[in-house]
């Protein structure tokens, strides 16, 4: 899994893991709600009830609390162990779930203003755009590609370029409504559509995927 290490941590006494919870979440918040460049280190440790120097203990810098804070919220929705293929899981209800996870995550209110700040930072530095895609879609996408690559060991999928195929599942996931979203023109998909949605995107995906036998020979 690729994560954007804290950058020029302090070393010393070991941190406070509720320091940082604090700090990763009151940093999402706001980084989703007002944008990168609006919110300062000092309104972040304000809204966390920690000190400024406490960022620099555990992140170094902004530049790696924003990296922190997008990783965190791919991971409440796609926790590694989501990508895990148990013995006796259905590949179908696998992709089910991690389908389920992706779209929650990706039609979630706070993933939506993310990449929307992302989208109209577009043609400045790419150097917060690099530390969003690594934290957050890279990280899902490596996942992903682990996935698909036990279900091919396995015999369940027939695929000949897993990083490929991770990206596609991943688009047919998102399909037009999630850019119809992005764009204001509608709202996200609930309950039972989205669970449909997920459905059409399994099969259309093991329709492509499944390994495919030797035809009988006609009698």
């Amino acid at each position: 899994m690729t994560t954007t290490p804290a950058r020029g941590g302090t070393p010393g006494r070991p941190k406070d893991p509720e320091k940082r919870a604090a700090l990763v979440e009151a940093a999402g918040q706001l980084f989703c709600q007002h944008g990168f460049d609006a919110v300062s280190l000092e309104a972040i440790a304000q809204a966390a009830g920690v000190s400024k120097l406490t960022i620099y203990s555990h992140f170094g810098d902004k530049d790696g609390l924003f990296a922190a804070a997008v990783e965190a919220r791919c991971a409440a929705q796609l926790p590694p162990g989501l990508f895990e293929l148990p013995a006796g899981l259905p590949v179908a209800e696998a992709l089910r779930q991690i389908g389920q996870g992706f779209v929650d995550l990706v039609y979630s209110d706070d993933a939506v203003q993310l990449l929307r700040m992302m989208a109209a930072r577009a043609g400045q530095s790419t150097r917060l755009a690099q530390l969003y895609f690594q934290a957050g879609p890279r990280r899902a996408l490596e996942e992903m590609e682990g996935f698909l690559a036990v279900a091919r060991e396995r015999g369940e999928l027939a695929i000949d370029d897993i990083r490929a195929a991770a990206g596609q599942y991943f688009v047919l996931l998102k399909g037009v409504h999630h850019m119809r979203l992005l764009l204001g023109l509608e709202p996200a998909p609930e309950g039972a559509a989205r669970a449909e949605h997920v459905e059409r995107c399994v099969a259309l995906f093991l329709r492509a995927h499944l390994p495919r036998g030797p035809r009988p020979t006609p009698p």
